[in-house]
């Protein structure tokens, strides 16, 4: 079942919360890790697959402020 405009807005903070706790360093070890803990609970191969193939379409360019992070929070 979709998650509703104001539940995705939490679970979406949450997860750039936890993109920043990871640190620049961990930040693509925890991506893979989440996604695979995510494709265990979704159970169907291939509903992962173009799960994976969709966030990579039309993947945007970063903002100039994305190369101005840290990894300090706040």
């Amino acid at each position: 079942m979709p998650l509703d405009s104001h539940a995705q807005d939490r679970v979406y903070q949450r997860c750039a919360l936890a993109i920043s706790e990871a640190g620049q360093a961990r930040e693509s070890l925890f991506l893979a890790r989440l996604a695979l803990l995510l494709f265990q609970e979704v159970g169907d191969e291939q509903r992962c697959l173009q799960a994976l193939d969709l966030a990579l379409a039309d993947l945007p360019t970063p903002s100039l402020s994305a190369s101005a992070r840290t990894d300090e929070p706040g």
